[in-house]
C-alpha cells in the first residue's frame, strides 16, 4: 500500500517540477503549446496501448470496456461541467484567465484531472505484481506541461507563489492517496471489474484532454501542434513497447 501511494505521489511530483519551471523561468506560448501537444500525445498512447488494450485482454467481457469508456466520459463530463460553473472552466489557461473564477474551483477541477490517472497507477500494481513503467512514464511526462499551462495562468491571475507550488503539492498527495484506492479497492475485484476501471479511467482521461489540454495546446502551438502530438504519441508507444 505504501508503495501504492509511493507511485501515485511520483507520477503527480512532475506537477510540481512543471509549476516551479514556469514560476522561476516562463516559457513562449508556441513552445507550451507544443510541449503540451505532446503530453497529449503520451497520454493518447497510454489509453489505447495501457488501458483499453490491457481491458481488451483482461476480459471475454467486452461489454464491460465499451462500457467502462462510456461510463468515464459521462462522469468526468458531468463532474467537469459542474466545476466549470462554479468558476473553474479556465483552470489550465496560460494567460491568467483564472482570475475570473473561483480559487476553489480551480482547485477541485485539478483533483479531478488528476484522480483517473492516479487510480489506475494502483490497478497497474494489482494487474502486473509492480507498477507499469510505461504507464507512470506517460503520466510523469504528460503532467509537466499540464503544470506548466496552469501555473503560468495562476501566476498571471494574481496567485502567488508559495500558493501555486502547495497546490501541486496538494495534488500529489491527493494522486498518491488515489493510487492507493486503485490498490487496496480492487485488489480482489474480478477480470471484468478490473477491465471496466480500466476503461473507465481511460473514457476519462480522453475526456479530459479534449476538454482542457489539447484546446490549450492547438490555441498556442499553431501548425506543428500535430507534428508535437505524434512525436508524443510515439515515444510514449516505444516505452510501452520496451515494458
Amino acid at each position: 500500500m505504501a508503495g501504492a501511494f509511493g507511485w501515485g505521489f511520483v507520477g503527480a511530483l512532475s506537477l510540481l517540477l512543471g509549476g516551479a519551471a514556469a514560476l522561476l523561468w516562463g516559457v513562449h506560448e508556441r513552445v507550451l503549446g507544443l510541449v503540451m501537444a505532446f503530453g497529449s500525445g503520451v497520454l493518447i498512447s497510454a489509453v489505447a496501448f495501457e488501458l483499453v488494450e490491457e481491458a481488451y485482454n483482461t476480459t471475454s467481457a467486452r461489454g464491460g470496456v465499451a462500457g467502462g469508456l462510456a461510463a468515464g466520459c459521462l462522469v468526468f463530463f458531468a463532474g467537469d461541467l459542474l466545476i466549470d460553473r462554479i468558476g473553474g472552466a479556465n483552470r489550465k489557461s496560460s494567460r491568467g484567465k483564472q482570475a475570473n473564477g473561483s480559487p476553489l474551483a480551480i482547485v477541485l477541477g485539478i483533483v479531478l484531472d488528476g484522480i483517473p490517472e492516479s487510480i489506475v497507477l494502483g490497478l497497474t500494481i494489482v494487474t502486473g505484481g509492480a507498477v507499469s513503467a510505461a504507464y507512470l512514464a506517460a503520466v510523469f511526462i504528460s503532467n509537466i506541461p499540464e503544470a506548466f499551462a496552469a501555473s503560468t495562468g495562476l501566476a498571471l491571475s494574481g496567485w502567488r507563489k508559495i500558493r501555486i507550488l502547495g497546490l501541486w503539492v496538494l495534488v500529489a498527495v491527493v494522486s498518491g492517496l488515489s493510487s492507493v484506492l486503485g490498490f487496496s479497492v480492487f485488489d480482489t475485484a474480478g477480470p471484468t471489474t478490473v477491465a471496466f476501471v480500466l476503461s473507465f479511467a481511460a473514457g476519462a482521461i480522453l475526456t479530459m484532454l479534449a476538454d482542457t489540454m489539447m484546446p490549450e495546446a492547438f490555441e498556442h502551438g499553431g501548425k506543428l501542434v500535430g507534428v508535437a502530438t505524434t512525436l508524443g504519441f510515439g515515444v510514449a508507444f516505444a516505452i510501452s513497447a520496451l515494458d
